[in-house]
């Protein structure tokens, strides 16, 4: 391309056609023509850049490998400014850059930067413009990736949690069917023996004994058989029928109360008796099942509605820390379970609330006390603390994993840095935690050795202004 078609080219470009001539001349004369053609990976990913490219035809995109898969990131057309820019701290590019059509560019050296500025500060101030909206874009695009990362964890972590007590509660309903069918024939059964008042109160006496401690009996297993052994030698050595043993051992009735029991019955009337005791029980011990069961589901609902914030505006309010980590911790109760790992939640009694965005507070704790689970080893210990250090509230996230290697350490906060297996790890986590944390106006530290890693946050509990936008 001519010195003449590259100029008419500049007059036409949307971001600095209307630059004096003069600096369309400068880089006419100090830039250097380049065309692409399309499906041309003309950058791989961390490949250093050198050049500042003005978009005079085609389109280009950096595409991103994420766990997810590749997905295109950002997005360059005619008339657009892209590669480095001036004042940027650009390192390497985060993806391939592929070209999406036949593509042409002019591009001005790196070098030449210092007299670019001086020359053409009508272009260096387009570039400065784009740095900054670019930098904004890309940021945003990471947040919400990681966080819907991050969900997607929850998502698998809440199926597993959720999949227990859903199962449980339909078997205790299943069950629960037949045992109303039960419980009505020996209402029946009991109705027909035409007890006198005493007998009746006798029976009552010994049901509200059977329900009013049934809720707070716990045994161990042995316990458990050792009173199923002895409820029904009782039973045999009254000639009562020994297939209620175990409902009635599940009481916390005292053997004691069948003596009164059998004090006023004896014979069919004693068996027909004990049977509607046993029944009533045994249902109204599915009952409670089903309650606990479908409570753990309302409760493990309720921490992930609380973890995603997904009712609350995005906007900086006084949020309660213990309960994001206590949530945090809930929906990767999963993970920790399947490595065997005990997780630790030690919270100072009190903590004051703190302003800043929940949900963005929750992607910094899953973060970190995901890469804590992933550093610790089978069987090993993580430990989640929050208490007041000196005007902030301070959370600490500590593992008891191998700890990170030197020369990982200066890098673990950088944008697309990972030490995961490739499709395991975005290399996003931790720069997000860095850039939310530094939103809230906090602190954010790591001490590692062999034997274990700590992550210490702070935020402050006295500024009152809020969060500033991490993108």
């Amino acid at each position: 391309m001519t010195r003449d078609e590259i100029l008419v080219r500049l007059a036409q470009h949307r971001l600095v056609g209307a630059a004096p001539r003069s600096e369309h001349e400068w880089l006419a004369d100090h830039g250097e023509y380049r065309s692409f053609k399309e499906g041309q990976i003309s950058w791989r990913k961390g490949e250093q850049g050198h050049d500042f490219m003005l978009v005079l035809s085609g389109r280009f995109a950096i595409h991103v490998d994420e766990r997810i898969g590749w997905r295109r990131v950002l997005e360059w057309q005619a008339g657009d400014i892209s590669g480095i820019i001036p004042y940027s701290r650009m390192g390497g590019a985060p993806g391939d850059v592929v070209m999406e059509a036949d593509t042409e560019i002019l591009a001005i050296h790196k070098s030449l930067f210092p007299e670019m500025i001086r020359e053409c500060p009508f272009v260096t101030t387009a570039g400065v413009h784009v740095m900054v909206d670019r930098a904004r874009t890309f940021n945003s695009a990471q947040l919400q990736d990681e966080k819907m990362i991050s969900l997607g964890r929850v998502a698998a972590g809440l199926a597993h949690e959720l999949n227990n007590p859903a199962s449980a509660a339909v078997r205790s309903a299943q069950l629960l069917e037949s045992s109303l069918d039960a419980t009505a024939s020996a209402s029946r059964a009991l109705g027909a023996l035409q007890l006198d008042a005493a007998q009746l109160a006798a029976i009552e006496r010994v049901k509200t004994v059977c329900v009013s401690a049934s809720a707070t009996v716990s045994r161990s297993p042995l316990e458990q058989a050792d009173r199923e052994d002895a409820i029904t030698e009782w039973l045999e050595s009254h000639g009562a029928d020994a297939e209620v043993a175990t409902a009635l051992a599940d009481t916390a009735m005292p053997i004691g109360a069948l003596d009164m029991l059998a004090e006023r019955l004896d014979g069919n009337a004693l068996n027909v008796a004990l049977r509607w005791l046993a029944e009533g029980s045994n249902a109204r011990a599915l009952t409670r099942d089903i309650e606990r069961t479908t409570s753990r589901i309302h409760q493990l609902v309720s921490s992930i509605k609380r973890f995603t914030y997904m009712d609350r505006a995005s906007v900086p309010e006084p949020v309660d820390v213990a309960q994001l980590l206590a949530d945090t911790v809930t929906v990767l109760t999963s993970k920790a379970r399947g490595k065997s790992i005990t997780v630790k939640l030690e919270v100072e009694p009190g903590l004051p609330k703190v302003s800043g965005m929940g949900g963005q507070l929750n992607q910094v704790w899953m973060n970190l006390i995901d890469n804590a689970l992933d550093a610790s080893p089978n069987g090993g210990t993580v430990t989640v603390g929050a208490k007041r250090e000196h005007g902030f509230l301070a959370v600490r996230v500590s593992d008891n994993g191998p700890g990170i290697p030197a020369d990982v350490r200066p890098k673990i906060f950088d944008p697309f840095f990972t030490t995961k297996a490739p499709g395991q790890g975005t290399g996003l986590g931790l720069d997000i935690v860095q850039r939310v944390v530094r939103a809230h106006r906090g602190e954010l530290d790591v001490s590692s050795a062999p034997g274990g890693t700590e992550f210490r946050v702070g935020l402050p509990l006295t500024d009152g202004s809020g969060p500033a936008s991490p993108a």
